[in-house]
């Protein structure tokens, strides 16, 4: 791969991992990549580097455009070890004449590589540096998704470097939004916004709000991962929007794991009541769904219904660990109910209930519970839960309160 220009003067020289599959618990199918970016000027910057394994890869990439002794700056937006895991090394070689970094992102750096006598420039949000014919603006943006992030702004280029922000774990040899299939982009990039940042929604909200209040015209948004917005920057904007408040779409899923298929035939019976009235549902076998691809659904999702059987006086681990991990990321403004089977203790649905109950759901249902093996009358109560989670539904559309049965 070779560098690529995003403006004059400003280039792409970067790293593409094609082989990783995790990220910390997060599936990445499609591999991901480490985008740092180079800008020839008076004083020449880097903004950011790359994991590790990938220093080789990017300092190739700088010397196909000059000598990377010729940096002057070497801009930190985020200290996470996949975009500065190199750095020790990068700075070495480049004895760079300042290290550019947020207060808190200096802070991060001393704790992670211990180098006191690096020559740290701490910027403060709005701070502007020359680099000769273009202008740097620094926006802190702390707990998108780390302490220390920010955003680095060219004001002539308008090109946003957003760090962790607006990306997507999608490894390819395209580097440009419209380059690629916009299906695939928008679905990695709701899977990662639903992964990585839900937890941090109502910062969103607030840097949304601050970036249209600035009137800050944005050309093309570059983030340290997946390609780059430069069609329709806006798009990605929007889809933010939507998410940091978690509109849902009116749909439902139900997520549960089994253990002798019991608990599946109460699933399906679920879906059947859904599906009478209308609603439109997924069913989401934890035994063959990834965690994080059903945290993609939960994104989008107005009800989630939680089935699981008992084991040993309590959940299936897969029920337990995708509750763990559901927990940590808080979804918000879902509707919630749970279900399963058992043999003689039965206490999957009470941890259930007690894990949405924690994440603020809105309980609609007390939980449905059924020894050993459902018969008619019992799929037929699963029916009517599902008319229940329906009718809930409804009422949210009409703009109506949905009282928690708690």
């Amino acid at each position: 791969m070779k560098p690529v220009e995003l403006a004059k003067n400003v280039y792409w020289v970067g790293a593409i991992d094609w082989l990783t599959r995790d990220f910390h618990g997060y599936s990445t199918k499609r591999g991901t990549t480490y985008n740092a970016y180079l800008i020839v000027d008076e004083k020449i910057t880097l903004i950011d580097t790359v994991k590790a394994p990938y220093r080789s890869e990017l300092m190739h990439h700088i010397r196909a455009i000059i000598d990377p002794k010729k940096i002057d700056y070497l801009v930190v937006n985020h200290v996470e070890m996949d975009h500065s895991g190199s750095l020790p090394e990068v700075v070495k070689e480049i004895e760079p004449e300042k290290v550019i970094c947020s207060k808190m992102g200096h802070k991060a750096l001393l704790k992670h590589f211990h180098q006191e006598d690096w020559p740290y420039h701490i910027v403060t949000p709005g701070e502007e540096l020359s680099l000769g014919e273009k202008t740097l603006n620094f926006l802190e943006t702390r707990m998108l998704h780390w302490p220390d992030s920010m955003f680095t702004y060219i004001k002539e280029d308008q090109i946003v470097f957003s760090s962790d922000a607006f990306g997507q774990h999608l490894g390819t040899s395209e580097r440009f939004d419209d380059e690629v299939n916009q299906d695939v982009l928008m679905y990695e990039s709701t899977k990662y916004y639903a992964n990585i940042l839900t937890l941090y929604s109502p910062i969103v909200k607030k840097l949304i709000a601050q970036i249209e209040e600035m009137q800050l015209p944005i050309k093309m948004i570059a983030p340290d991962h997946g390609v780059i917005w430069r069609k329709n920057p806006g798009k990605i904007i929007d889809a933010y929007s939507r998410w940091c408040v978690n509109e849902g779409k009116g749909n439902a899923l139900i997520i549960y794991d089994t253990m002798w298929e019991s608990t599946r035939k109460m699933a399906k019976a679920i879906a059947e009541g859904l599906q009478e009235k209308g609603v439109s549902y997924k069913l989401l076998d934890l035994q063959v769904n990834h965690r994080s691809d059903v945290m993609t659904d939960v994104l989008d999702a107005s009800a989630v219904i939680l089935g699981c059987s008992t084991l040993n006086n309590g959940l299936l681990p897969r029920m337990a660990g995708f509750l763990m991990y559901m927990r940590g990321l808080r979804p918000t403004n879902i509707l919630g109910a749970a279900f399963g089977s058992f043999g003689w203790s039965g206490e999957a649905v009470k941890l259930m209930n007690k894990s949405m109950q924690e994440m603020k759901f809105t309980m609609i249902h007390k939980g449905l519970r059924v020894q050993y093996v459902p018969e008619d009358v019992h799929l037929r109560e699963c029916v009517e839960l599902g008319h229940t989670v329906a009718e809930a539904l409804e009422d949210l559309k009409a703009g109506k309160e949905v009282v928690s049965v708690e």
